[in-house]
């Protein structure tokens, strides 16, 4: 499949810079695979969709404010974005410019607190602060808001830019279709009977990375941390229907159950506790083991998220809805609206 076929025009002032006041009133673009039929909602609307014995499965990680603005010995501005903490104390990160970088260079925050690379191996820096880095994060770090988000990040993004369960530290980037449920909405479906089944996935460069390749199978992604608790498996292999929360939910659990042998329910394996690095990469003529729903938000053009919902819907299913939210101004990307597919 060539990545040219994942291409779409989105007009730039469809793309959401704010999040919303109310998370829940975002608005729910409803795709019914079966029919083909959309239907325009609105997200506190969602649980009307589900039935005793579902179980929503959401990705329990929390963002910590990755990226650091400093200076380097001479003067000039540095942006260091930490990706994940290493067993001997080495940060791995991306600062801008890394072409430039070597071991030994320095960045600078303030007057007590720097930082050093101390391996480097392309792209993949390694750095070590002068001090407890939990100290220089929290004084010296702020939300990393995508790109696409343009405007400095605030102290309001520290709550907006979390899922109201996150609980696990670890992320780089939000589990952006959870940004929508408040605590309202996941009691109404507990008091339908649904199950509510957490797991962790740390949001790492893996989810993010472009396609820089013109076939889309030569893609590989690059791990990311996760875990499933023995309480999540049992709730999953008990449910009538799985419904994921976004795409790294999805991704945590058909990588979870990627050698696993059939449960209770035909065709989808026993999961079990476990935990590790999942590279799972799902694009279209991918077969779904776990997953029946997905509860996800508007994806970039070409991006490994959008391959996945296309993979679970049909690409042109998935591009019908999309022009359909375009037409409708619906709000695309990690602030934005949200997208129910049945």
């Amino acid at each position: 499949m060539k990545l040219d076929d994942f291409q779409y025009d989105l007009p730039p002032d469809l793309i959401a810079q704010y999040p919303l006041t109310d998370r829940s009133s975002s608005r729910l673009l409803v795709l019914d695979r079966k029919s083909g039929g959309i239907a325009h909602r609105h997200f506190h609307q969602l649980v009307e969709y589900f039935a005793p014995g579902d179980a929503l499965v959401v990705n329990n990680t929390k963002v910590f404010k990755a990226r650091l603005f400093g200076r380097k010995e001479s003067g000039g501005r540095v942006e260091v974005l930490l990706v994940r903490e290493r067993e001997d104390g080495l940060w791995e990160a991306l600062i801008d410019k890394s072409r430039r970088v070597r071991e030994g260079y320095r960045v600078i925050f303030d007057d007590d607190s720097f930082l050093t690379v101390e391996q480097k191996e392309r792209t993949r820096i390694r750095v070590r602060f002068n001090r407890p880095a939990r100290e220089v994060i929290d004084t010296n770090g702020v939300m990393p808001l995508p790109h696409y988000i343009r405007r400095p990040a605030d102290e309001k993004d520290q709550a907006t830019y979390q899922t109201v369960y996150a609980k696990n530290e670890g992320s780089i980037a939000a589990p952006t279709a959870g940004l929508h449920f408040t605590d309202t909405v996941l009691r109404e479906l507990k008091g339908r009977g649904v199950k509510i089944a957490e797991l962790t996935l740390h949001v790492g460069p893996g989810t993010f990375k472009p396609i820089r390749v013109e076939t889309v199978e030569a893609h590989e992604m690059e791990p990311e941390f996760f875990e499933i608790t023995g309480e999540t498996a049992e709730i999953i292999n008990q449910a009538r229907r799985v419904i994921a929360v976004g795409t790294t939910a999805t991704r945590t659990l058909e990588y979870a159950a990627r050698s696993l042998g059939p449960g209770r329910y035909e065709g989808r394996p026993a999961l079990s506790a476990q935990a590790g690095w999942a590279d799972i990469f799902i694009y279209p003529g991918f077969k779904f083991r776990v997953v029946n729903k997905l509860v996800t938000n508007f994806h970039l053009p070409g991006s490994t998220p959008l391959l996945l919902v296309c993979a679970l819907a049909g690409k042109d299913l998935i591009f019908k809805a999309y022009a359909e939210a375009i037409r409708e101004k619906y709000r695309f990307y990690s602030y934005g609206d949200a997208m129910l597919v049945l």
